[in-house]
């Protein structure tokens, strides 16, 4: 690939903007709109409750404790705003990761689609609003598995 590819490209990302990985996909052709929202699990990201939460997941029951699910994070988070956080489970046929902050007003703060022969890490950042029990949830075949870490905050980051 040539550098004036690669620069239109970047060109081409930049006038982007706020359109979104699913925007380009389906910009490109690649998936419908329809697609992009089937995978959009609007129940779980609504729940209140982790209870609720776990509910819409499909993970009725007790997840059961595990140390292949890796949650690494801060122990105290300066900003509540832009807490990193990273997931890593070392189950087989890992599926879904999920991020659920006990304490924020909708407990599902991320979902991630494994595809079968990813590696199942993923990294991102997380709101917290206080103080709280952060979980990693991982559905691996069909079953799933959950890993928890208590994150102080001193400043807030969803609304407070």
């Amino acid at each position: 690939m040539s550098m004036n590819e690669i620069n239109a490209r970047r060109d081409a990302m930049k006038k982007m903007g706020g359109m979104g990985f699913l925007g380009l996909l389906a910009a490109a052709g690649m998936i419908t709109p329809q697609m992009a929202l089937a995978a959009w699990n609007k129940g779980a990201f609504e729940a209140k409750t982790l209870a609720d939460t776990l509910k819409a997941l499909g993970a009725a029951g007790t997840p059961v404790e595990s140390k292949d699910v890796v949650l690494n994070a801060p122990d105290i988070a300066e900003n509540g705003a832009v807490v990193p956080v990273t997931v890593t489970s070392n189950l087989p046929h890992s599926q879904q990761v999920a991020i659920l902050v006990e304490k924020n007003p909708n407990a599902l703060a991320a979902q991630f689609m494994i595809p079968e022969g990813t590696e199942a890490t993923i990294t991102t950042r997380v709101k917290m609003g206080q103080t709280s029990d952060v979980f990693a949830l991982v559905k691996s075949d069909g079953k799933f598995y959950i890993a928890k870490k208590e994150i102080k905050v001193t400043l807030g980051g969803c609304g407070g």
